[in-house]
């Protein structure tokens, strides 16, 4: 997943091998979309062989790592039993409902969705775009059953694509009847329908479609491009893991940006067509991380609460990594455009300062906490896509580096691949990672150190600063601090409606913060003087490290403090090729570039 902010989540691939699934039965749903511009999806849903008792719930969260209440969309659900007689209905909780009932048992009820983007759903009179599981119910303990979607009342001349297979068409011919193993497998697969471009490519040994709402600019450009993609990431992974894959793109400024992943698709917004190489590369690299090669933590899926995983850094920021890579090796970028990715990458990451204590693991941890403006600040969190894709790269360094370029990150997702996903196995989170990391150096440099305890204790669960000048020296390059340094409080100043001036977004980690202000106290003097109206002038002409002395009101009293100027950035790091740099330091360097190891020699 990429979004365009941060953030972040999926259907599960395996649930079918939990559930025993009746001989035979399928759960029906009806989608109708008879008035667009009402934004109003009216779903029937037939569920044959109830007992007694028949619960339907709806998903508290898809898409992304945040509870977002799906059925707060939901106007109304009504039952009836086979000869349409209505069935009474209680509602359980925010998101279940009951009916007592045998047979079969028809629940109808509108939901209202228009919003835009690869983590929503959108019903207008432009087009209409589904993330199934916010718009279906679910029988709980049922999941697994076969199913069978069909919309109707859809406007001519739209059309219908979506990754399933196809059971049944409109009078017109067109296919609008779908079905699934499961209901998992169903949400997982978005849909669109509308007025839409679509075309096909051969890639990575598989049919690839192509669908675009919107104007993606030049088709043979972005054929091209895809299929650049497909073809190396398949051939990196050994090969594609689906029968056919469908691309979804939505192109304009009414979409926003992002990407999300599904098993055999990805759905993806952009403000222009130069942003689609990059989010394929992420999205479709999902197909295998994250996807099928997945942390035993998110398993089996709860639609209903949060799921814990410390290992976001590894399913989004490696992906993260393998997106860069992805396209500076099929030459989609140039290598410039790579370091300055990468500079770029630990540019944001050490002007927040919350590295300082946020490990990428908590990070992970905390992704539910995404839909929260508060927690997004630089002083409050980090990102596991930015520190996660670099702790990728700089572990696929240190492989490289103790194996002698002998093996790399590539052999751990390979063998990810097959001994987690192609087996319906699923990793320890971190500690999976770092026992097929160790395993990988052991089997390709039996004599070199393959302990990673170290390295994951203070990169991944830990908050040490990674030493990327030393680091990236391995591969022969130089990172280069091109940076502007500036005066800083440690926090910013509020005005409130009285005209006081108080401390407000205060750095606990600044010096001013660990002198013993609080969010809150109100500002009296600076330095014995006024305080300036215009504190940003103010800081241009002092010097990070230079004391000032604070005097504030707290609860009636005044109190002073004494600190040095902490240091803002401005700017960003610059990486290099070392012009000197050794045989080894080359062909490191030159197999991160091009996806290559040495053999063994």
């Amino acid at each position: 997943m990429i979004v365009s902010a941060r953030s972040t989540c999926w259907a599960m691939v395996f649930v079918a091998l939990l559930f025993a699934r009746p001989a035979h039965a399928t759960i029906d749903y009806t989608v109708s979309i008879a008035h667009p511009e009402r934004h109003i999806f009216f779903v029937t849903m037939r569920v044959p062989n109830t007992r007694s008792t028949l619960t339907v719930q709806m998903p508290a969260w898809d898409a992304l790592y945040q509870i977002r209440d799906f059925s707060a969309h939901v106007m109304q659900v009504t039952a009836h039993d086979e000869d349409n007689h209505v069935l009474p209905l209680v509602k359980l909780d925010k998101q279940t409902w009951q009916v007592s009932a045998t047979g079969t048992v028809t629940i109808t009820y509108p939901i209202y969705w228009d919003e835009p983007g690869p983590f929503a759903s959108q019903l207008n009179a432009d087009h209409a775009f589904l993330n199934l599981a916010m718009v279906l119910l679910y029988v709980p303990d049922r999941r697994a059953e076969d199913t069978r979607v069909k919309f109707e009342s859809v406007p001519e001349p739209w059309r219908v694509a979506v990754e399933l297979d196809t059971a049944g068409k409109s009078a017109a011919g067109a296919n609008t009847t779908f079905v699934a193993p499961s209901y998992d497998a169903l949400v997982d697969a978005p849909v669109e329908i509308g007025v839409f471009d679509e075309s096909r490519i051969a890639a990575g040994g598989r049919p690839i479609r192509i669908v675009v709402h919107g104007d993606a600019g030049d088709r043979m450009r972005l054929s091209d491009t895809l299929k650049r993609i497909v073809d190396y990431e398949v051939s990196l992974m050994g090969g594609a893991p689906f029968r056919e894959y469908m691309f979804l793109l939505h192109v304009g400024q009414n979409f926003g940006g992002g990407g999300m992943e599904h098993s055999n698709c990805t759905a993806i917004s952009a403000d222009i067509p130069a942003q689609l190489a990059s989010y394929s590369a992420h999205e479709f690299f999902h197909s295998w991380n994250v996807k099928r090669i997945r942390p035993q933590s998110l398993e089996p899926v709860d639609y209903t609460k949060e799921m814990y995983t410390r290992s976001l850094w590894f399913a989004e920021g490696v992906t993260n990594t393998y997106a860069a890579y992805t396209l500076v090796r099929t030459g989609l970028w140039s290598t410039q455009q790579f370091y300055s990715d990468v500079a770029g990458q630990i540019n944001e990451l050490e002007t927040r300062p919350a590295h300082r204590w946020q490990s990428v693991e908590q990070s992970s941890l905390d992704a539910w906490y995404e839909k929260y403006p508060l927690y997004t600040r630089p002083e409050e969190s980090i990102s596991y896509y930015d520190k996660g894709g670099l702790v990728g790269l700089v572990l696929d360094i240190t492989l490289r580096d103790r194996t002698d370029n002998r093996a790399s990150l590539d052999d751990v997702l390979r063998t990810l691949n097959v001994e987690y996903a192609q087996r319906g196995r699923f990793y320890n989170d971190s500690e999976g990672i770092r026992a097929v990391a160790e395993q990988v150096i052991r089997k390709n440099a039996p004599d070199a150190n393959a302990d990673l305890k170290d390295f994951f204790a203070q990169y991944v669960s830990g908050t040490a600063e990674i030493p990327f000048s030393s680091i990236l020296e391995r591969a022969g390059l130089a990172i280069h601090d091109t940076a502007q340094h500036r005066a800083s409080l440690g926090f910013t100043i509020a005005r409130e409606f009285s005209g006081v001036l108080s401390v407000d977004s205060l750095d606990p980690e600044s010096a001013a913060g660990q002198s013993g202000l609080l969010d809150g106290d109100a500002l009296v003097r600076l330095n014995g003087e006024a305080i300036p109206r215009s504190p940003e002038r103010w800081l241009r002409d002092r010097q990070p490290g230079e004391r000032v002395t604070l005097r504030v009101r707290r609860s009636g009293e005044e109190r002073e403090f004494s600190f040095p100027l902490g240091r803002l950035t401005d700017g960003t790091y610059q990486i290099t090729e070392m012009p000197d740099a050794t045989d080894k330091q080359r062909r490191i360097r030159n197999g991160i570039l091009r996806g290559s190891t040495d053999p063994a020699r």
